[in-house]
């Protein structure tokens, strides 16, 4: 599967696709196969989001897995730039337990974009973070976001 690396301050991440869709992003990733469009896509959005010139991602992406996991993602996708959740939220927006949310976020095979960072615990609390350097990198993107009153 084709994977292109975008440097950022968080970290050199890699982006994957399979059949014009985004499946997965990585810390510590490396360009492996032809850097087709939807990618190069996807590297010049992760730039501009870097260096605040962009709040939405706008890629297309597929999430392997069930029903279940498809929906945590879309609701996750759905939190506007520099605002948050928690999971009892988005359990009662989907109809699940916070529990059972909590793992569909931290099965988010495309942190970031799918910005999973953005769901807190219980009254704000931060807890996991799938991703490289796990809670410090979640307040490192939530600072980035603005949200920063909420670690204060």
């Amino acid at each position: 599967m084709p994977m292109i690396a975008v440097e950022t301050q968080f970290g050199c991440l890699g982006v994957e696709e399979i059949d014009g869709a985004i499946t997965r992003l990585v810390w510590n990733g490396r360009d492996e196969g032809p850097a087709t469009p939807v990618l190069q896509e996807a590297a010049a959005q992760l730039r501009a989001y870097d260096e605040g010139r962009l709040q939405q991602f706008d890629l297309p992406y597929w999430i392997k897995g069930s029903e279940f996991q498809r929906r945590v993602c879309d609701a996750m996708y759905a939190i506007p730039f520099g605002d948050t959740r928690t999971y009892g939220e988005l359990a009662d927006e989907l109809g699940y337990s916070a529990q059972a949310v909590g793992r569909g976020c931290g099965g988010n095979p495309i942190p970031i974009i799918i910005p999973c960072h953005r769901v807190l615990g219980a009254d704000g609390k931060m807890v996991g973070f799938s991703g490289h350097g796990g809670v410090e990198t979640k307040v490192a993107l939530l600072r980035h976001e603005g949200a920063a009153s909420l670690l204060i």
